[in-house]
């Protein structure tokens, strides 16, 4: 099933974007939402401080998430039944391309796992070129994380890279940066984290001009609190591994 086309209609509430500076006029972040109004409202604000325009996409959080996200002044579009991670990126994809003329569309955890630093690296790195930047937790090992984890995850980049395309070091990492242009083709047709293998696939076509940023992720007490890295990882393994099966090798 084609999120974009099997959602219901999603809610745009938009404020004008606080402190948006010209030097990071070409690109807008999208930041997805699921219940995270402890932590939400920080990582938005630091996004716009630095002078981003963020599109923050509630997955019809049941907490004061909207509240957090509102007080940002960040663009707000809201679904009214949870749709999980892919539909809410979809979504996200869809009002960057819809409603800004940003060359650049990012994505940015709102956990706050991502480093504000690593984005503006990405932005200025796809800028020279690329199509696609997407960042690694394994080109220069500041990401702690644990074996087991880490072991799942570069099983599933290695099943990712058996097929054709760019071979990357990083599965499914979700700190990334696309051209408008590659955004506008984005169609996920899975709503939930069976997402991540399909978008990694399409992202890796030979096509596309790719490379990979060095990202520090931070697994903060708050993202463990909620048992979300490690399900999150097993999610990717047999997710990968379930692609792989059913597509082979890719055309």
């Amino acid at each position: 099933m084609n999120p974009s086309q099997a959602r219901p209609e999603a809610v745009a509430e938009f404020a004008a974007p606080h402190g948006a500076s010209a030097e990071w006029a070409d690109t807008v972040v999208v930041v997805r939402v699921f219940n995270e109004a402890p932590v939400v409202g920080g990582v938005i604000a630091e996004l716009i401080t630095a002078g981003l325009t963020v599109i923050a996409v509630d997955d019809a959080s049941t907490d004061a998430s909207a509240d957090e996200i509102d007080k940002t002044g960040a663009l707000r579009v809201t679904h009214p039944v949870n749709l999980g991670a892919g539909g809410a990126l979809q979504t996200g994809y869809e009002a960057a391309v819809r409603f800004t003329e940003a060359r650049y569309v990012a994505c940015f955890d709102a956990d706050g796992q991502h480093q504000l630093d690593d984005l503006l690296g990405m932005i200025r790195l796809i800028r020279e070129g690329h199509d696609v930047v997407i960042g690694s937790r394994f080109l220069d090992g500041k990401t702690e994380m644990s074996w087991l984890r880490s072991i799942m995850l570069r099983t599933a980049t290695k099943l990712l890279n058996r097929g054709a395309g760019t071979r990357l070091t990083d599965a499914h990492n979700g700190l990334r940066i696309v051209t408008r242009e590659i955004a506008s083709q984005i169609k996920l047709s899975h709503s939930g984290m069976a997402y991540a293998s399909e978008l990694e696939y399409f992202l890796t076509r030979p096509q596309n001009k790719i490379i990979e940023y060095p990202v520090h992720i931070l697994y903060t007490d708050y993202s463990r609190s909620k048992g979300q890295p490690l399900l999150n990882s097993v999610n990717i393994l047999v997710d990968t591994l379930a692609h792989r099966v059913s597509h082979g090798r890719r055309t």
